[in-house]
This record gives structure tokens, sequence and C-alpha cells, in this order.
């Protein structure tokens, strides 16, 4: 078992949020998880991990998963590099190369089928019945929409954005967070995609979806179909500010149904 006040005094912070803490030493990040995720959650986040390795998307090698006091963290190896979002603020005249490099990056993770993960269907339906800020008759439209939707087996990162892919030293590209990864459509994958950007900002997810649909045979049209149930499910993220909720409200009657 490590101990937590030995680790966090010789270890440097790298992230904190309410419920998560992220700590590298020597070369290893601990991500540390707080007690209301239980242990099946954490063995399950570091097995689509490796899972996404084994496909052969580069990603951070998973060390193992320990007992941190009472709590418990997935270790994994500590990338140096820069996020995809820190380069584009540096670089503002490189944004459409850097769009460019995360399109083909979704796109490599889509040419993957799976069969053993969770059903990305599956995962909205629940994220639907459970949203705040929606009565039952727009959760039952919504639902019934998702319904309708056709279903696949690709393999889904369900949080892919420029925050979540690193550059390395050498120049190599890392795909971080993979707990919410999922099979299912990859045009969802890409619906929540742009939903992300367009809180960043409204010409990058436009500039994004442009590109996106003119290396693959998807028609606009079709991502913005998925987009009142990706957005429906961003309602239930945690701290959303005002304009983010406002945003994601304003996605839910984007498509006549």
């Amino acid at each position: 078992m490590i101990r937590y006040q030995e680790l966090r005094k010789n270890a440097e912070s790298v992230a904190h949020t309410s419920k998560i803490e992220v700590l590298r030493q020597d070369g290893v990040a601990y991500k540390i998880f707080d007690k209301s995720f239980d242990r099946t959650q954490i063995f399950y986040e570091a097995m689509l991990q490796v899972m996404a390795s084994e496909a052969g998307i580069r990603v951070p090698e998973i060390l193992g998963v320990e007992q941190v006091d009472d709590r418990f963290a997935v270790l994994s190896e500590y990338i140096e590099g820069k996020t995809v979002l820190e380069l584009m603020d540096e670089n503002p005249a490189k944004k459409d190369y850097y769009l460019d490099l995360l399109a083909d990056t979704q796109l490599s993770i889509h040419s993957h089928t799976v069969s053993d993960i969770k059903k990305l269907k599956h995962k909205i339906e629940r994220e639907i019945k459970k949203a705040p800020y929606l009565d039952e008759i727009k959760k039952y439209e919504l639902e019934t929409r998702l319904a309708s939707m056709s279903e696949h087996n690709k393999l889904c990162h369900g949080n892919f954005g420029p925050e979540n892919v690193i550059i390395d030293e050498m120049d190599k590209i890392i795909v971080l967070d993979w707990v919410a990864a999922a099979r299912g459509n990859a045009t969802a994958d890409v619906a929540k995609t742009y939903l992300k950007l367009t809180l960043i900002s409204t010409e990058l997810a436009e500039r994004y979806i442009s590109l996106f649909c003119g290396k693959t045979d998807i028609k606009r049209q079709y991502v913005y179909e998925w987009l009142p149930l990706t957005a429906a499910c961003g309602l239930n993220e945690k701290n959303l500010s005002e304009r983010e909720k406002a945003v994601l409200l304003s996605w839910l009657d984007v498509v006549d149904y």
C-alpha cells in the first residue's frame, strides 16, 4: 500500500478536481480516485487504456493499480509534452495544422472495431435519463431519437478533444483519458468533439467538422443529428459555467424530430 502523505511530500501535482488528483513522481503519473469510485470502475478504466494500446494507439503505458491509503490509483508512465490545446494557444497561425492532426488521430481511433467494452448507445441512454434541466417529455424525445440511430462497433474515445492529445518531445502523438471509451457509432464520437470545441470557439468547431467530413464520407448533417444526444449527456458534467450550460441547452433542439 502507498501512503498518500509520503507520496504527496515527494510528488508534483499535475491536476486536481473534486474527485480525482494526478501526481507525478520519477516519471510515473498517479491518478488517485476519490472514495466514491469503486474498485471495478478503476480497474475498468485501466483496462480501456491497455485495450487502446493493444489496438496500436499510443497511450501512456499502464504500470498498475495500487491502493493509496483508503483510495485507489492508476499508475502510468508520465509523458513529457504539450497538449494540442496548449500548442494552438501558443501558435494561433497553426490552428488548421493542429485541427488536421486531431482529425487524423480521431480517424485512426475509429479505424478499430471492438466487441468487449460497453456500448456507446447504452452509455448515452443512461446519461439522458439522469440529465438535469430536462423534463420527461424532452428525455422521451431524446431516447426515441437515440433508438433510431445506427449502431456500430467502432472504437470511440468518448471525450476526444485538444486537451486530451499530447505531442511529446519526439513529436509523437499520445491520446489520454480513456475513461469514457465505448464501442459505437463514430459519428457520435465526432459530435462530442464538435461540442467540446464549440465551448472553446464556434469557428474552431466548424473548421474541425469541415475537415473531418472532408476526410470521410460522413455528411455534416449526420453529425448534427447526434448533437442533441451528446449535448444532453454534457449537462451531467460537474461545475458547468452558465455559458457552457446555455450552449448545451441550445443544441437540444438543433435538429427537428
